[in-house]
């Protein structure tokens, strides 16, 4: 997943609320926003999926529009 998917997913899935998402939700599995985590060299994709769970999304918003299919 590249970052430029990632915000993208971000602004699907979140809308106006994606830029405080990302900046002040603290995600549980990373310990830190995932701002602070893309800053710190987190793999992109290792933050959504800790976005995901944390804000239970369904599954098929894992690999939405915007993202990359999974590995076959």
């Amino acid at each position: 997943m590249k970052r430029s998917e990632f915000l993208r997913a971000a602004d699907e899935h979140f809308g106006a609320r994606a830029s405080w998402i990302l900046a002040d939700l603290i995600l549980p599995g990373i310990g830190q926003s995932a701002n602070d985590a893309l800053a710190a060299g987190v793999s992109v994709r290792e933050i959504w999926n800790a976005l995901c769970d944390e804000t239970d999304l369904p599954d098929s918003a894992r690999y939405g529009q915007g993202l990359q299919a999974p590995p076959r």
